[in-house]
């Protein structure tokens, strides 16, 4: 997001210059192109193996994740001279943004688009994430790793334990209180107990030196074995033991498939994740130079994500009905959304809604 937390926050170089990651920018905005190309639809059945739908498919579960990973990144980002300088957290700011998108992302998901609005948790883990801000690196790793792991076995647990499956329930501002927190902890398409994980990644990943390119050939390396090495685990398990054959029975913890909640999926997404988010810093002066309208996107991320709920609910909805269709609609989408966000950016500069999101609010330039 432009300007949302420390995503767009400039990093302290040695000499106290800030400076932009541009690749960043152009991370986020292919994270927002590939969850409207999963919003708009329509989604791969079971059993289609066909090569253009798998294509298609690519960013379920994925685009989400970087978006995720992402706000981890910039929050680091954003409070960087908090840890090395001992300067005050940006506290209101970061509450302020909180509650800003915990409430925009419960009002939205009254709009009939058929999706789970992300900003509710995107807001949520903002909260989560507060007290781990001035923490030490090995901690907040830590908590990552068995947020990984002890997420999905309590997500599972529980279902067993009451007997209920978790259906993906979207918060809403109708919702009572008990439910719209059941549903963002547990029952939504990103609960928190288990999204968390990425999120406290991203924290991490923000500390470290990204301009370096060792560390930026170590995430592409690490990212491309980190996606690689579960798919081939999750299939090995599946053609030896078959698909899953309960509603949330232990076997669910062989599945990679996309939002399944479970570790194999969550660490090869992570992984695919880092692997762009490395591609794009290494490749950052050519980025920066031929990929200007990308920057623009991503800095725009929150006004064009909210911007295509909109569409997705007047215009789109109830289709599309085939994979051509919603091919040429995701295709349109973005492409719009990419120009107006770079003529805007360049005439106008914070998106409409990024303007919001510092504390107090800035309306104009």
């Amino acid at each position: 997001m432009s300007h949302a937390p420390g995503l767009n926050s400039p990093n302290r170089s040695s000499t106290g210059k800030s400076r932009r990651f541009h690749g960043l920018d152009a991370a986020r905005a292919l994270a927002i192109i590939g969850m409207l190309a999963v919003n708009v639809g329509p989604r791969k059945e079971p059993d289609d193996v066909d090569v253009a739908v798998l294509l298609y498919d690519i960013p379920h579960g994925r685009a989400s994740l970087l978006f995720m990973l992402l706000a981890g990144i910039g929050m680091s980002l954003m409070t960087r001279r908090a840890r090395t300088e001992n300067a005050p957290l940006p506290w209101q700011t970061i509450l302020w943004r909180a509650i800003l998108l915990i409430g925009s992302g419960l009002a939205l998901q009254l709009l009939e688009h058929d999706i789970s609005v992300i900003l509710t948790y995107y807001g949520v883990l903002f909260l989560c994430g507060f007290p781990l801000l001035k923490a030490p690196t090995w901690l907040v790793s830590t908590l990552a790793g068995i947020s990984l792991v002890a997420g999905p076995l309590l997500w599972l647990y529980l279902q067993q334990v009451t007997a209920t499956t978790f259906n993906f329930v979207a918060p809403s501002f109708t919702d009572p209180l008990w439910t719209a927190t059941h549903a963002t902890l547990l029952t939504g398409a990103y609960p928190v107990l288990i999204w968390l994980a990425p999120f406290l990644l991203g924290l991490v990943i923000g500390r470290c030196q990204l301009g370096q390119r060792r560390f930026q050939h170590q995430l592409i390396g690490y990212g491309a074995a980190a996606t690689l090495i579960p798919l081939g685990i999750s299939g090995a398990l599946i053609a030896s033991n078959g698909l899953p054959a309960s509603a949330y029975g232990w076997d669910h913890l062989m599945s990679a498939e996309g939002h399944s909640q479970m570790p194999l999926w969550m660490i090869s997404s992570c992984g695919s994740a880092l692997v762009i988010i490395g591609l794009f810093l290494r490749a950052e002066p050519w980025v920066t130079r031929r990929l200007t309208w990308l920057i623009s996107a991503g800095r725009l991320s929150l006004t064009i994500y909210v911007a295509h709920l909109f569409v997705l609910a007047w215009l789109v909805r109830p289709g599309p009905d085939s994979l051509l269709e919603g091919f040429l609609i995701s295709t349109v989408m973005s492409a719009a959304f990419i120009v107006l966000a770079h003529l805007w950016w360049t005439k106008l500069g914070p998106g409409p809604l990024e303007r919001l999101l510092n504390w107090p609010p800035k309306l104009t330039r």
